[in-house]
């Protein structure tokens, strides 16, 4: 009965699998018909940009070329009534002369006739009929204007759609997802020596496999990249996983996406939880300040049991190393926390708030920058169990690094009320590294990853990122992976490393 029951119970699980897969491609079949009428009428209209902007040259082109050719024959023309003009005036003149010649020849008296001679002979010396060229100064020729569009006609005639580049492929062997950057790598299934430059996309998804065509994020695009690999840097690892996305660009056409690709990318996110501070603190879901009127009303001092903690908080279990290339399923369970009344809070001198989220397993780092004038400020982890009166360092449920800047200023390393002074400067970020696991705790200068502090011990409970704030104010990062200074450190050191081996020990 039972194993037909769970023989029922995977088939069921597959029919689910199946049918959410089915639901996932029948919106992408009603994505893509819906993008093929969209894309239709854009590239239609482009034509027709195209053409019309063809024509509109033509239209100019023949404008300028008939211009030219009225310009030519109204010069010709000119040039050719001058000399009609002149030639039918100095006509009209020789026939008047002619005429007199004629009389002239009929005269008796001979004075009268060397007279008219001489006149005569005069006025043929001046007749514009013997100073006009009889040679037109411009033909009828026009052909020196004509023109031949054969070889543009065959040029049109072979228009074509441009080739439109092929769908690029992304290789995730080559792909890095480390120090919260990302380096893409693909390449192009054949060579294309028109490709002018490439688009790639990404998104957030906490989906893992395949990506989803609808998400709760939009891609985000990074244009004009003139290689096959590029590098998304300084990143909040704030979901699981990413898709990435590219397309080849020619000089006028954009090809088709390549197949996405999902690249995981978990880091550890905290928020600060608000319910569990101190009324002095004003707490915000990444930042911490010390206000000395958030407490007014209250009792200074609450007498009874400390608080064991019962709060239900952030469960991040089997949490793998996020900087491989390739995409691997991760669990988290997470729970909303409890809202917690007043008397679960931190008080008397505990300026204390913890985070929303505990750590049971694997490696995690996270960075705290402290405001400039802060005169006092602890950064580490503690138990939830952690009593409203206790302060870090003091108790052996909480470990921490102490910054103080009022009077007599000093940094040391804390816990179970021991301290270790550290003989390094206090940095302007500090980062935390923990180990479940190998029982480690570390921090660090976050700019520079130089170790600051290691405790050694067996955490015997989850832990939960802890910060005290006395008159000033920390800031938080979260959704950074452990970086690859801080993971190749810890490697070459064995886990050991800073001298507090008076401060290490197996809290219960």
């Amino acid at each position: 009965m039972d194993s037909q029951k769970e023989a029922l119970q995977r088939i069921v699980t597959t029919l689910a699998n199946k049918n959410e897969e089915l639901h996932s491609f029948i919106e992408t079949l009603r994505h893509l018909l819906k993008g093929l009428q969209v894309n239709s009428t854009k590239v239609l209209a482009d034509l027709d940009e195209e053409f019309d902007s063809i024509y509109s040259v033509l239209d100019e082109m023949k404008e300028s070329m008939t211009n030219t050719i009225k310009q030519e024959q109204a010069r010709k023309t000119q040039e050719l009534q001058n000399q009609l003009t002149q030639s039918a005036n100095a006509l009209e003149s020789s026939e008047e002369l002619i005429e007199f010649a004629n009389a002239a020849l009929d005269i008796k008296d001979a004075d009268d006739f060397t007279k008219a001679a001489k006149q005569i002979k005069d006025r043929v010396t001046m007749a514009p009929a013997f100073r006009l060229s009889v040679k037109p100064k411009a033909s009828d020729n026009m052909t020196h204007l004509m023109v031949d569009f054969s070889q543009e006609r065959q040029m049109l005639q072979s228009l074509k759609f441009l080739p439109v580049p092929r769908a690029p492929e992304i290789d995730v062997s080559d792909c890095l997802v480390a120090d919260n950057s990302v380096t893409v790598v693909w390449r192009m299934p054949e060579e294309d020596s028109k490709i002018d430059h490439y688009i790639l996309e990404y998104r957030k998804t906490n989906h893992e496999g395949v990506p989803r065509v609808k998400d709760e994020r939009c891609w985000e695009v990074e244009d004009n990249i003139r290689s096959t690999e590029f590098s998304l840097t300084g990143l909040k690892f704030d979901s699981k996983y990413m898709n990435f996305r590219v397309r080849a660009c020619n000089k006028a056409a954009a090809g088709d996406y390549s197949d996405p690709v999902t690249l995981e990318t978990r880091a550890f996110n905290f928020s600060l939880d608000s319910t569990s501070s101190h009324l002095n603190l004003k707490v915000e879901d990444c930042c911490v300040e010390w206000d000395p009127a958030g407490g007014k009303g209250q009792e200074s001092k609450v007498k009874g049991k400390e608080n064991k903690g019962s709060g239900h908080v952030t469960i991040l279990k089997n949490t793998s190393r996020s900087g491989t290339p390739s995409p691997k399923r991760t669990s988290v369970t997470s729970r909303p926390p409890a809202v917690r009344g007043s008397r679960d809070r931190f008080t008397g001198e505990s300026y204390t708030v913890l985070g929303d989220t505990v750590v049971e397993c694997g490696q995690h780092y996270w960075e705290t920058k402290a405001q400039k004038d802060c005169k006092s400020y602890s950064v580490g982890v503690a138990y939830r169990n952690l009593g409203k009166f206790d302060q870090l360092g003091k108790t052996n449920t909480s470990w921490c690094i102490h910054v103080n800047n009022w009077l007599q200023a000093s940094f040391a390393a804390k816990h179970n009320n021991k301290a270790k002074t550290l003989e390094v400067a206090v940095p302007d970020r500090i980062g935390v590294y923990i180990d479940f696991e190998g029982g480690q705790l570390s921090f660090y200068n976050a700019e520079n990853k130089q170790l600051l502090h290691t405790f050694k011990t067996k955490f015997m409970q989850p832990v939960v990122p802890a910060f005290m704030v006395w008159c000033g104010g920390l800031a938080l990062s979260t959704g950074i992976q452990v970086p690859s200074a801080v993971r190749s450190f810890q490697k070459s050191e064995n886990g050991l490393g800073g001298s507090g081996s008076s401060l290490n020990n197996g809290a219960q």
